[in-house]
């Protein structure tokens, strides 16, 4: 399938630059598919109705960031899209499109400007989004703020209203596609799915007869395949850090076994060791879940300094989380990290950081 939005990108790539009125067409910063999409979709739609002023969809992540969203990879690939057409947030200067008087931002799939990029909060000259409102932007804009399941419902509408077919087949995948994943297939018992969502999903598909179950299971399965990345991306892929009583701690979420990232690495100590110094990190854990068959919790603990690592597994091992010990003699340097099965499931992420802040403080 070829999409007409990769001329669309690779136009508004040549035509960047600080001395012309840019109407940027901006994601929020998690950058997932809803947010990409919706960017791209939306840009496309202002640009074939001239509705805005030299429009550029910017995904608000560094390029090298976008393959760590596996479900988007995928989509975007299904729809004809090549992802090096996709203009990210560093191919942008907002500074000085903005210091030249010559910005103009479109949000989607937020409605509150991050925070490093407030400085260009009054520069926010439309809004499409599905978030709660916090009425924080510019008075008497074009905003549509909706509690639909997905920002890239409000978008479908607008090509599905519109007089004229503008969808396409890759344009109509993306949007359906972002529909489906975000409402969970439009499933009434998930909680998050509206009318308006399946309306726009139906009619995507009524108009061009896209396989929807088939869709849905791709990209679920795509969304927890982490089967192309290495350690340092299944690190940073889902990751989170807190300052915790003076020590910089970071926790990486991995959907993978840890026998399984053992033999795909040997060598995933000098990995851990390349993340924590790159983030300045005291502790680096990853905590590994996967399903096979059972849903399983594993821990990997990696602390270099040996006083500290004694002190911490000590504690990590009589806490509730009901560790049992698992064999790293398989990789290099095995002596320096720590692995575990964790029989607790009921300790994510979010209930381990409380419990470290504890011991830290």
């Amino acid at each position: 399938m070829e999409s007409v939005l990769n001329k669309f990108l690779q136009d508004a790539r040549f035509g960047l630059g600080a001395n012309q009125k840019t109407t940027v067409v901006l994601g929020n910063e998690a950058a997932d598919l809803d947010s990409m999409a919706s960017a791209v979709t939306y840009a496309y739609f202002l640009k074939r109705k001239g509705l805005a002023e030299n429009p550029v969809p910017v995904i608000n992540i560094p390029i090298n960031d976008f393959k760590l969203r596996t479900e988007a990879v995928f989509l975007f690939k299904e729809a004809g899209v090549d992802p090096a057409n996709l203009i990210s947030v560093d191919d942008v200067d907002l500074d000085a499109l903005y210091g030249k008087g010559n910005l103009a931002l479109i949000l989607t799939d937020h409605n509150k400007i991050g925070a490093h990029q407030e400085k260009y909060k009054d520069a926010v000259a439309g809004i499409l989004d599905h978030h709660a409102d916090d009425g924080d932007y510019p008075a008497g804009i074009d905003t549509d703020i909706r509690p639909v399941g997905s920002a890239c419902t409000l978008v479908a509408e607008r090509y599905l209203n519109t007089g004229e077919d503008l969808l396409d087949d890759s344009i109509a995948t993306l949007l359906l596609g972002t529909i489906l994943l975000d409402t969970v297939n439009l499933d009434v018992q998930a909680g998050r799915v509206k009318p308006e969502d399946e309306k726009a999903a139906l009619a995507l598909i009524g108009k061009k007869g896209i396989d929807r179950e088939g869709l849905f299971e791709k990209l679920q399965f795509e969304k927890f395949n982490v089967s192309s990345l290495g350690s340092y991306d299944l690190l940073r892929k889902d990751y989170k850090e807190w300052n915790l009583g003076g020590k910089m701690c970071g926790i990486g979420s991995v959907l993978m076994p840890v026998s399984d990232w053992f033999k795909k690495d040997r060598a995933i100590v000098a990995s851990f060791e390349k993340y924590r110094n790159e983030r300045s990190l005291d502790v680096l854990l990853a905590m590994n879940a996967f399903t096979d068959p059972e849903f399983t919790r594993n821990l990997v603990v990696y602390v270099p300094d040996s006083g500290l690592r004694k002190k911490l597994v000590a504690f990590l091992e009589n806490s509730d989380l009901g560790l049992e010990r698992l064999d790293t003699s398989g990789i290099k340097d095995p002596e320096k990290i720590d692995a575990y099965n964790q029989k607790n499931l009921g300790i994510s992420r979010k209930k381990l950081q409380p419990m470290l802040k504890d011991f830290f403080d």
